[in-house]
């Protein structure tokens, strides 16, 4: 059994999570971590968990002294007899203690195991949890000498205590954001862990080598997203500048990254291309329309909203018409935030069934909290989770 903390929208990682290992085996642990009972559990595919640990107790009831009496008798037993040094982290997730409380719990541990020999660099805690910087920056779960002890108190009360596999790679994450040789601020900027986190969603757990279609390209970032998880990739922009783009970014990539999958490129309007098969799964970022830095007047958001919906609708049509029953579909389109918090969405939403789709329900999550967004940002993007009817 796994736990993993999710990242600032943890409705999108819980998403990811249930498509990748199935509704039966994940739930909610807390409004922030999830449990996942696998047997074989890969960190390192996901884009929407900032860590995960091996669930190694449950302490059913009680307060953190329990806690803390459970992790010292734990890995003093655990540590008494190794013979390297080790570098202890600690994070705490929903309990109301301080990190002055954690402090206490390493330092205690550390004392004891200075009795038996055993070296232990302890991982200062300025707040309850230590940053996904801080884990990723120590390699903390990535070998047996650098470990973080991972404590979340679960909605139920009980207190699950694991062993971190390891902090999302956000080092590689920003490479692959910042590094690239061709950029565009302008058809926005897709982050490559929203990406990776739509290619997870679509695939699910497949096994298949999967052909993936982006015909919104772009500069290519779910393009080299689905051909890091190993599948084969096939973009289509209607801008000649994208397309050059993204062959120039995967030629990059492939560079950077040994054996990845073939990809192809081509120009061509998604609204009436004509698609080379094989298409197994289509991820995409949709035409956003155009940014804004404060919520748009009625009459120009009835304007944009219209054009986006129109050329969405229009593409859906034309792709339904070129794919298979029962072909998962993830479309990132636009959904417009108010100062109030509330989103207007497309109108197309309701009339899937009449462009020739279904959406593919999650247990754990409603397609209305699949929604992406910074907190300075009026359009957002909006998750539609689809499969052709």
């Amino acid at each position: 059994m796994f736990i993993a903390i999710l990242g600032r929208q943890p409705a999108l990682g819980m998403a990811e999570l249930e498509r990748l290992y199935g509704s039966d085996s994940v739930s909610w642990n807390s409004a922030s971590s999830a449990i996942i009972e696998t047997q074989s559990f890969d960190f390192n595919r996901l884009g929407g968990s900032l860590k995960a640990g091996s669930v190694v107790s449950v302490v059913k009831s009680g307060k953190w002294p329990d806690v803390n009496k459970k992790i010292i008798q734990l890995y003093l037993d655990k540590w008494r007899n190794v013979d390297h040094k080790i570098t202890l982290g600690i994070s705490v997730y929903d309990l109301p203690i301080t990190p002055r409380d954690i402090q206490k719990t390493a330092i205690s541990l550390k004392q004891q195991l200075k009795k038996h020999q055993v070296s232990i660099r302890v991982i200062p805690n300025q707040d309850l949890a230590l940053s996904t910087a801080a884990s990723h920056h120590n390699k903390l779960g990535l070998s047996p000498n650098k470990v973080e002890i991972i404590v979340v108190r679960s909605s139920s009360g009980k207190f699950i205590i694991a062993e971190s596999v390891g902090a999302q790679n956000i080092t590689a994450f920003a490479g692959r954001d910042q590094a690239r040789p061709k950029t565009d601020a302008f058809v926005g900027m897709l982050p490559p862990k929203l990406a990776r986190m739509m290619v997870n969603i679509t695939v699910g757990s497949s096994q298949k080598q999967l052909r993936i279609l982006d015909p919104f390209c772009g500069t290519g970032v779910v393009l080299q997203e689905a051909a890091l998880l190993g599948f084969e990739s096939y973009g289509t922009d209607l801008s000649e500048k994208m397309v050059d783009y993204s062959k120039q970014n995967l030629l990059w990539l492939a560079k950077k990254y040994s054996h990845t999958p073939a990809s192809q490129i081509a120009q061509g309007d998604a609204m009436d291309y004509v698609w080379q098969p094989p298409i197994d799964a289509v991820v995409a970022e949709s035409y956003l329309g155009q940014p804004f830095s404060a919520p748009p007047s009625p009459a120009k958001l009835v304007e944009v909203r219209g054009n986006c919906n129109h050329i969405i609708s229009t593409f859906l049509r034309n792709l339904a018409s070129q794919i298979a029953p029962g072909t998962p579909v993830c479309l990132a389109v636009p959904a417009w935030r108010s100062n109030d918090g509330r989103f207007t969405r497309l109108p197309l939403i309701s009339q899937l069934e009449k462009l020739g789709y279904t959406q593919i329900e999650l247990k754990n999550v409603r397609p209305e909290q699949l929604i992406y967004y910074r907190p300075e940002q009026i359009v957002a993007r909006e998750l539609l989770l689809l499969a052709r009817a």
